[in-house]
């Protein structure tokens, strides 16, 4: 089993700590494996595996766990059989698979003689059922399918060169069970398919009681094929309109909304530079990976700049940042990242092949007065280390990289 030391480091300094964890993300991003891993973690620090009770909610072993009175009577089975009172330790694999799961998680915490992990595959999880009850006494750990970093080292082919790696992971993405398949095209693309279509029916169209799943895939191709580009739900509607379907944009902005609880795609506001305001329009949505754009349009999709910023976006959320888009008079800045009261500017491109091309992405950050650092992030082999008191560095570095960190 491969580890991801990324997510370890950030749960192991709250393990036997009050406090609930929860792993969120996309389904088959990874949440699973981390339990486990968290897992062989608490044995080799001496849990027995008497102590840990494991359901996993996408396993027929755990079906008749359909509601929180079945969960407390299973849990509480487990714990009356042990021969002693030991602390448990209560691992449950997509908790929003039972019905009103949070009335035992609570009282599992109030009584407390467990430490509980969850794992969840809809941002509703916690804006309107657990967020509730226990405020303040959980953390959330968003996961995310690989990184290119994580990519390079789950490959087992560690001789290929970097760019070739490259080449397959703009391509494929960078889910992990891909690691578990031939690498082949076909396959590949029929294995991302797979999760696309399960996140869509269980987490999109089961949880919210869509009709029409043919207008949801409709808007959700769309945004895959939009990535990068500024949306709204009118121009969304709009097009749906030229196609001659009837939409109102409010039913396009739910869909959205839907799309984002599921974690299919992150809705990125754009930022007013100059007036320090957040602005509510003509946002960008990014998917949870490029992976989609594989399954869906497969190798007919043809703005890399999309793939690029898309994989320069989740990157650095995977860092722990907080991004916006940038706007800057009429000008936009791709990228303005927050942590730990820090900010710095990135801008991404394909290519620096023309002085125009130069200038457009320089420029724009050379107009913010501030002085954060600022980046161009693109694919040239060589380019120089600054432009303009700009620092510029070759992409696939940077996502090798610990800088911004």
């Amino acid at each position: 089993m491969r580890t991801r030391p990324i997510y370890l480091s950030k749960i192991i300094p709250f393990i036997d700590k009050p406090i609930i964890k929860i792993l969120t993300g996309v389904r088959r991003c990874g949440k699973s494996t981390l339990l486990k891993m968290i897992m062989n973690h608490l044995k080799s620090n001496g849990v027995a595996d008497e102590q840990i009770i494991y359901i996993n909610k996408d396993s027929l072993e755990f079906d008749s766990i359909q509601s929180y009175i079945n969960l407390y009577q299973f849990v509480k089975e487990k714990k009356e059989s042990m021969r002693e009172q030991l602390r448990l330790y209560v691992f449950i694999d997509e908790v929003q698979e039972i019905d009103e799961w949070e009335k035992c998680i609570v009282s599992f915490f109030n009584d407390d003689w467990a430490d509980i992990y969850l794992t969840g595959s809809n941002a509703r999880l916690l804006s309107s059922e657990l967020a509730t009850r226990i405020t303040g006494r959980y953390i959330e750990i968003q996961v995310q399918t690989l990184v290119f970093k994580e990519y390079v080292e789950f490959r087992s082919e560690k001789e290929r060169r970097i760019d070739s790696l490259f080449e397959e992971f703009i391509r494929y993405g960078g889910f992990p069970g891909i690691h578990h398949m031939e690498f082949e095209y076909e396959i590949i693309r029929q294995y991302v398919d797979a999760i696309y279509n399960t996140v869509l029916l269980k987490d999109v169209i089961e949880r919210n009681a869509i009709r029409d799943a043919s207008l949801l895939d409709r808007i959700t191709t769309f945004s895959i094929d939009n990535v990068g580009n500024p949306t709204t739900a009118l121009s969304i509607s709009n097009y749906l309109k030229s196609q001659r379907i009837k939409t109102a944009p409010e039913t396009v902005l739910n869909y959205l909304k839907y799309l984002c609880d599921a974690y299919i795609t992150h809705k990125t506001n754009r930022f007013d530079i100059k007036g320090k305001l957040r602005l509510e329009l003509y946002e960008k949505y990014y998917l949870s990976d490029i992976g989609f754009i594989f399954a869906k349009l497969g190798d007919s999709f043809s703005d890399i700049s999309g793939k690029l910023e898309n994989i320069v976006y989740l990157e650095l959320r995977s860092r722990g940042y907080d991004v916006q888009i940038g706007k800057l008079n009429q000008l936009e800045v791709d990228f303005i990242a927050q942590k730990d009261g820090k900010k710095v500017y990135v801008q991404v491109v394909y290519l620096l092949t023309s002085e125009q091309t130069i200038r457009r992405e320089f420029d724009v950050l050379n107009q913010i007065s501030d002085n954060y650092p600022k980046f161009v992030l693109s694919l040239d082999k060589y380019f120089g280390g600054n432009y303009d008191g700009i620092r510029w560095m070759n992409l696939i570095n940077f996502l090798l990289s610990d800088e911004l960190s």
